[in-house]
């Protein structure tokens, strides 16, 4: 269990004094140690956990420690000066950026979490894009900066050449990597000193004689931009007053917090030791409660009405469930993020988005895998409820008689699948659930059965996500498997545009049946999916048939047409056809729809598409060119290389059917000293004589 109960503290704040933010960054910036060292600043445990050791709070799952990453966002509460932090540690890893999207989804601001050593890296990129979808206030903190190659200065030029150009310091560090004993703080314009980053006496003094023009220039950056949202402070400063410590913690506040005006404020530090209690005091300065953002809107199903969700906890209630995931002890747990009301043990509730009503068994504040049971969870808190059998991720619950859907969470389509099979009839019997389940707590996590062999398919974002859901398989719900090799999810598209006929007649004695459709196809621009456009006028097919008619379009879109994949980016037409009053039906309809398409697309020149996949190696220089020609060697595009500390970081894209197994391979070649990172980008055409040998189904 956690170190100390949080449950009955963690009630008695005010909505004004909650911060619900994230931890996010790229793999090995230090994310999970800083969550470590916040919990101990606030009492939460007696000791800093260590990743490498595998005792830490938020990384509990055996898969975690063993390798050392996040995998799943953990949920922690913690205290500071009468605030209550509400803490998710999200995974940094490519393949788990599912997590980190359905935090940002539900969470008021973040902690962008750098390594200074290295700057801005690929990952960072990912979740700063998630961050900007969502309007995330964020922080900085650049870590590490008191080690061997941690460079202040260098990661704000990381970040304002790749991230954003308005990061501005609001402390700077004083001396250089290990030298480093204290900061400048640019609001108070004092220096803080200690003895030992995990010396938490500091000793406040006038800043260095060679750091006073530095910080002035720094601080007249900070303070001009973030006036910007406060025109009586504007006015103030322009007019040559001096502004108070609180009117620049005020203006710091407000730039953070507006969606008119970009402010990202910097810190740095060491985050294992003192550091930590600044990096709060800023959470608790410069973050939004949840009155400080734009309240949820959702839609009245019934009436089309946009609804306000305010956040208060007298309002009606209003929550998004954004995680699910079964717990050992107490069953299947659902996350929520509450956006308005009260929600109590026990009451009933309305899924909006299913139409289902269902009953809350219990309520509990979770503390990474510890939970403490609450009576009742309100506005602006965010918890875990027991008893919800038909709820999902991205599901809006509410109070009864209520017909409000908020925003649905969307996710990364898989890109990567691969056959999988028990061992035993006893495996088969309980693999069925195993993967029900894993789809149910991962929503890009897929599962399928291929209809020609009858082998069932899990398909994902990456090989290491894969990976991790055949060993939890194996491992935690004792399901022994044999898994194929990895395959990659193609897709098909077409070129120009055709028309066709599709015809189904048949005639058997009684009841014959009679569909009569014409099709024409266009490509859509990529990633734009699929479209169905209705030109029928004059009733030549009844209105009952159309959907009939989209329905078998999709079905021959999904089954594919030249090599077997889905087909994609394209638009459909049906613009004429027939129908006999007594043999039509639906399903005479869907058949012709389905080989007008196959026709028509057959006749649009088509082509097949592969994922593409941006990597990004991180390698001592000796090995950049084994890197660039094995790279190259797999049909990768070399787009540059880069310093970053004392390494080179090789920057490419190329085909995901060329990178399975390549983090062994890299391994290989650079005697396991360089690190990648791969992430789906986009869908380009297969080279004609590779899409040649993939013609294995008609």
């Amino acid at each position: 269990m956690a170190d100390v109960h949080v449950a009955d503290k963690a009630q008695q704040f005010t909505i004004d004094k909650i911060r619900n933010i994230g931890i996010i960054a790229h793999i090995d910036a230090g994310k999970t140690t800083a969550t470590e060292a916040i919990l101990y600043a606030t009492g939460l445990r007696h000791k800093i956990g260590v990743v490498h050791e595998g005792d830490t709070t938020t990384d509990w799952m055996d898969q975690e420690r063993e390798r050392g990453v996040t995998i799943v966002s953990a949920a922690v509460t913690s205290f500071w000066k009468d605030h209550r932090i509400n803490i998710i540690d999200t995974p940094g890893h490519v393949d788990f950026t599912a997590e980190v999207e359905r935090s940002l989804r539900v969470l008021d601001g973040a902690v962008v979490v750098l390594d200074s050593k290295m700057g801005v890296e690929a990952q960072t990129e990912t979740v700063w894009r998630q961050a900007d979808k969502y309007k995330v206030p964020r922080i900085f903190a650049f870590n590490k900066i008191n080690q061997i190659g941690g460079d202040f200065y260098k990661t704000l030029e990381s970040v304002k050449s790749r991230l954003t150009e308005h990061a501005y310091p609001v402390m700077l560090p004083i001396g250089k990597e290990k030298e480093i004993n204290g900061w400048v703080d640019l609001v108070t314009m004092k220096a803080y000193r200690y003895n030992e980053y995990t010396d938490k006496t500091l000793i406040e003094e006038e800043i260095p004689e060679d750091m006073k023009n530095e910080a002035m220039v720094y601080r007249t950056h900070m303070i001009e931009k973030a006036i910007e949202a406060d025109e009586k402070l504007m006015e103030k400063y322009l007019s040559g007053e001096e502004l108070t410590v609180d009117e620049i913690k005020t203006a710091i506040r407000k730039s953070t917090t507006s969606l008119e005006i970009e402010f990202y404020p910097v810190f740095g530090g060491d985050y294992r030791g003192v550091a930590v209690e600044h990096l709060l005091d800023a959470v608790v300065d410069y973050l939004p409660s949840p009155l400080d953002t734009m309240p949820a809107q959702g839609t009245d199903t019934k009436t089309g009405e946009t609804y306000i969700c305010k956040p208060d906890k007298n309002e009606k209630f209003v929550a998004l469930a954004f995680k699910v995931m079964t717990d050992p002890y107490v069953g299947r747990l659902v996350y929520i993020r509450v956006y308005s009301g009260t929600l109590k043990s026990g009451s009933y509730i309305y899924n909006t988005t299913k139409g289902k009503k269902e009953r809350i068994g219990r309520i509990v504040l979770m503390h990474a895998n510890d939970r403490e049971e609450i009576q009742q969870v309100y506005a602006g808190e965010i918890a875990a409820v027991v008893g919800l059998k038909d709820t999902s991720t991205g599901d809006t619950i509410t109070e009864e008689g209520m017909h409000v859907v908020l925003e649905n969470i969307s996710f990364a389509e898989p890109v990567i699948s691969m056959a999988i099979e028990p061992k035993t009839k006893s495996d088969q019997e309980k693999m069925g659930l195993a993967l029900k389940k894993l789809m149910d707590e991962d929503p890009t996590f897929k599962v399928s059965t291929d209809e020609e062999s009858g082998q069932t398919i899990i398909s994902g974002v990456g090989e290491f996500q894969l990976e991790i859901k055949v060993d939890l398989l194996k491992r935690d719900m004792g399901v022994d498997v044999n898994v194929g090799a990895p395959k990659v999810a193609y897709r098909e598209t077409i070129q120009g545009s055709a028309d066709a006929e599709g015809k189904y007649i048949k005639q058997s004695g009684g009841r014959g049946q009679y569909g009569h459709v014409w099709l024409r196809v266009k490509p859509l621009e990529r990633g734009e999916g699929f479209k169905f456009v209705n030109s029928i006028v004059g009733g030549t097919i009844p209105r009952e048939y159309i959907p009939a008619v989209e329905k078998g379009v999709k079905a021959a879109m999904e089954k594919g047409v030249e090599w077997g994949y889905p087909v994609v980016d394209v638009e459909v037409e049906l613009y004429d056809g027939s129908y006999h009053e007594v043999d039509s039906s639906e399903i005479a309809f869907q058949l012709a729809a389905r080989e007008a398409f196959q026709d028509a697309v057959r006749k649009a020149k088509m082509i097949l598409l592969e994922p593409i996949m941006k990597v990004e190696v991180v390698t001592p220089e000796e090995f950049v060119g084994d890197v660039i020609g094995d790279l190259s060697s797999k049909r990768g595009m070399i787009e540059g290389t880069e310093q970053r500390g004392n390494v080179q970081v090789v920057k490419a894209s190329a085909p995901l059917a060329e990178l399975f197994g390549y983090v062994t391979i890299l391994r290989g070649l650079t005697q396991g000293r360089a690190a990648p990172s791969i992430e789906p980008s986009h869908y380009e055409v297969v080279p004609a004589n590779v899409a040649e040998k993939l013609k294995t189904k008609d």
